[in-house]
């Protein structure tokens, strides 16, 4: 069966071709093995959790249907920018648009990272291409054009961020230089997925065709919980083929490990082993849950091996991560825009795991 969605649709519909439904996040309640869901162009401002799995004969595929025209972003955008001085404009955004997760007071950190200054997994962006945070107020007002970056020219838009308790909101304050941001395409990243299962074990999915961007992951070391703007969470049979991929503050596809609560970051919380040791430890355990045989969880890479990333553009993005995946055909292509080598005082890099 097809599943139509469409945007730009005027009313909700049941997903038929005549009454498409206006998310691809209700086509993925609804997808069954077998069926195929075709995405109209347009813009799609959610987190798609696919909730079924495919089979190995019957997949389950997320189809753009036009190549590159239905673009799934973790972006909001900005329009109610007041003038403080100069370039420097205000944005006032109530905590409640953030739901449980708030990218601008949560922190880039994990085992191996290491940054000068304080980051966030929140961006603005600028025509989608990402600002470069600093730590005050005086650094928005009299940027410095770093020479170490791959764009020093767009170094200079920078923006901060701060908190008002009082009033449950997040302050942002931007320097945009002589743009009038109310009329630019300014988008602020508010969702850390655009295309992630919530739940292990969400097998056979095909994603096609589609941009995907914008996403506020957190890093994804191999020591942790991977995840990223788009990936199979713990599950095999995927196949990633014909994406543009760009813009996710840390791991754009992570075909990572789940989740170990006690033995996640294990350097950064309790310096119990070093990183290199709390690797070899977490790949050891991969089989198991938490030390526990459990017959639910896979008890081989190979279990899990069977994803396929074919075709996909990877432009601006931090990490790219393959852990203990032995049988992948890829063909990766990174062609960054911007990569600056120190937006946000991390530098650029694609890590592959294997």
């Amino acid at each position: 069966m097809i599943i139509y969605v469409d945007g730009s649709a005027l009313r909700p519909g049941d997903g038929t071709e005549r009454s498409p439904f206006k998310t691809i996040s209700e086509a993925a309640a609804k997808a069954l093995p077998g069926d195929e869901v075709l995405v109209a162009p347009g813009i799609y401002r959610e987190a798609v959790d696919p909730r079924n799995s495919g089979t190995a004969t019957k997949r389950i595929t997320y189809r753009s249907a036009q190549k590159g025209q239905a673009h799934i972003t973790g972006s909001e955008p900005v329009k109610s920018w007041s003038h403080v001085e100069g370039n420097i404009w205000k944005a006032t955004i109530p905590n409640g648009v953030f739901s449980d997760y708030n990218p601008f007071t949560t922190l880039v950190s994990g085992d191996w990272f290491i940054a000068s200054m304080i980051a966030h997994t929140g961006d603005v962006f600028l025509d989608e291409k990402s600002m470069y945070e600093v730590t005050d107020f005086e650094q928005v007002k009299n940027p410095l054009k770093s020479q170490t970056s791959w764009d020093p020219e767009f170094s200079l838009y920078t923006w901060y961020t701060e908190q008002d308790e009082e009033k449950d909101q997040t302050i942002l304050y931007a320097n945009f230089q002589e743009k009038d941001p109310n009329r630019e395409n300014v988008e602020i990243s508010v969702r850390k997925n655009c295309f992630y299962p919530s739940s292990e074990g969400i097998g056979y999915i095909t994603l096609s065709g589609f941009k995907i961007s914008q996403a506020a992951t957190q890093w994804a070391p191999p020591t942790a919980y991977q995840e990223g703007m788009v990936g199979p969470h713990w599950s095999k049979g995927w196949i990633i083929e014909d994406c543009e991929i760009y813009e996710a503050k840390c791991s754009g596809i992570s075909l990572g490990k789940y989740l170990q609560p006690n033995n996640n970051n294990k350097w950064m919380k309790w310096k119990y082993k070093d990183g290199t040791q709390t690797e070899r430890t977490a790949s050891a355990r991969l089989p198991m849950k938490d030390g526990i045989k459990n017959i639910s969880a896979p008890t081989s890479s190979e279990d899990v091996t069977s994803i396929t990333a074919v075709r996909p553009v990877l432009s601006d993005i931090w990490e790219v991560f393959f852990p203990l995946l032995k049988i992948i055909t890829s063909t990766i292509s990174t062609t960054s825009r911007t990569w600056p080598a120190q937006r946000s005082a991390v530098s650029k890099c694609t890590q592959l795991s294997m």
